[in-house]
């Protein structure tokens, strides 16, 4: 770590770390089921990869749709941390349906609650985050916690390879253990952490998806929304990562391995970058991130072994870490500070829409053409998304 890099963090207040720490538990909660689920629905329910990619699409759009309403609803009332911790324990209590599911229909009720509990807490944690970090440090903030959550996003699927070895595959043993970081991570976000005071009174609460409200939201905004929603197409689902994976002959316990690779490029790149984009063009540095895209995508297209497929899912990390943070701190850029709820909340509505074309999309291709079509196909919405920025270049919103 570089010697700006220690005081930054240093500098950060400790609400980030305790956002952060919620995040990782719950991503060890979430990726120890999500890194197996996508197999567990092939080969032990018996579903096509056409249906994988509906549900997946669905439950993900799901969660960034809720996102509007609880991101406004937290704006009206001046309160986040309770619509978090209501969010966060939605996403907890699913973990046993995934155990207890004989088919299809548990598996898509359990998606759904986790999704719409991601929802719920997803806008307001956000703006919990702008809330607290100071304004220069505002994108070291968002690397920080997307950072930690990434790492709970590799060490879930790492647990998920270990118990599946130990206990022979049995998926829905793993699936039970899930249910403890789920239940840790709402317990710290209760009691440890403290919301800061905001200005609105309830005597002055206007809706803030009022068309007025929505106008004070600038068109530098709205470009950020757009240019999020195509990344968004570029970047499907996760889950036809594993799939690949399964395709190139690895193992079915180490597959959860590849989310593990991804994760931990993912989460070794998003803190750096973050602190980056607070001193960097942020139009450059997500034309970079594209660029890291395109070539994972082309990777993963061509690869027929397990060091290209690494290669190509290393690739898609570095990606995710370039642009995931830096998205999230670009909204809060453009955004009115008492209607910062909302504006990650239509960001988030945008994005859910392409998820789900997005991830639909994939399966038809790849039970058409094959992953080779599908994964080609991303780089294509890469390639738009990069003609974008070069034609019509995003607002300068970095320092400098």
């Amino acid at each position: 770590m570089t010697k700006t890099a220690v005081p930054t963090l240093r500098q950060l207040p400790a609400g980030i770390w305790v956002l952060g720490l919620v995040s990782l538990l719950m991503d060890i909660s979430s990726e120890m089921i999500h890194s197996l689920l996508p197999l567990f629905m092939v080969t032990t329910l018996g579903l096509s990869v056409v249906a994988v990619g509906i549900i997946e699409g669905l439950a993900e759009s799901t969660a960034l749709l809720v996102k509007v309403f609880s991101g406004a609803l937290s704006d009206y009332l001046g309160k986040r941390k309770g619509l978090a911790v209501l969010g966060y324990a939605m996403g907890a209590l699913s973990k046993p349906l995934f155990a207890l599911a004989p088919g299809m229909g548990l598996i898509v009720t359990a998606r759904l609650i986790d999704r719409i509990g991601k929802g719920i807490r997803g806008a307001p944690r956000d703006a919990l985050v702008a809330d607290i970090a100071p304004a220069h440090l505002r994108g070291a903030a968002f690397g920080l916690r997307q950072s930690l959550d990434t790492v709970g996003a590799f060490l879930g699927p790492l647990l998920a390879v270990g118990l599946m070895l130990l206990w022979a595959n049995d998926f829905r043993a793993v699936f039970w253990v899930a249910v403890i970081p789920g239940a840790l991570a709402v317990a710290l976000l209760w009691f440890g952490l403290r919301e800061p005071e905001h200005k609105t009174k309830a005597a002055a609460r206007i809706n803030p998806i009022q068309r007025a409200q929505l106008r004070r939201l600038p068109r530098a905004y709205w470009w950020v929304v757009g240019i999020g929603a195509v990344f968004t197409l570029a970047r499907f689902s996760e889950a036809f990562l594993v799939l690949r994976a399964e395709q190139v002959g690895i193992a079915l316990a180490l597959v959860p391995l590849v989310m593990v690779a991804m994760n931990l490029v993912y989460a070794a790149s998003a803190y750096p970058f973050g602190a980056l984009s607070d001193r960097m063009s942020h139009p450059t540095l997500l034309a970079l991130g594209l660029l890291m895209l395109i070539a994972a995508d082309l990777v993963l297209a061509s690869t027929s072994s397990i060091g290209g497929l690494l290669a190509g899912v290393a690739l898609w990390g570095i990606h995710m870490g370039m642009t995931q943070g830096l998205l999230a701190a670009m909204v809060a850029d453009t955004a009115p500070a008492d209607l910062r709820g909302t504006a990650f909340g239509f960001f988030s509505l945008v994005s859910g829409i392409a998820m789900l074309l997005a991830s639909v999309l994939a399966g038809l291709l790849w039970d058409t053409w094959g992953a080779k079509a599908t994964f080609l196909a991303g780089a294509g919405f890469c390639a738009i998304a990069l003609l974008v920025i070069l034609v019509r270049r995003l607002p300068k919103l970095a320092q400098g």
